[in-house]
């Protein structure tokens, strides 16, 4: 029950967040950030694929064999949006301290 409930509350949110963030529609309290908005926006679904590939092996009972390599997949996937949004925000930091 609580594989379905996140997976549908992830993909009520982040793909759409996704999408208004790369047309440009960013709020108002994001834009005086001087991180670009661009990369952070494909970070999103980054971190969004992993949530079906962590849930869908466990909601359908598959060896814990398969469960093991998505549940590896979609760590790396997060991991690798974290970075990115990691790598944005101190580049464009260390950017505007110069």
């Amino acid at each position: 029950m609580w594989h379905w409930t996140g997976l549908a509350v992830f993909t009520l949110t982040l793909p759409p967040a996704a999408l208004a963030v790369l047309t440009g529609r960013v709020p108002h309290r994001l834009r005086t950030r001087p991180a670009s908005m661009c990369p952070l926006g494909l970070a999103l679904p980054a971190l969004h694929a992993g949530a079906p590939i962590n849930a869908l092996p466990r909601m359908t009972d598959t060896s814990p064999t398969a469960t093991l390599a998505a549940t590896a997949t979609a760590g790396t996937l997060a991991v690798s949006a974290c970075v990115t949004v990691a790598a944005v925000t101190t580049r464009s930091v260390r950017a505007t301290v110069r």
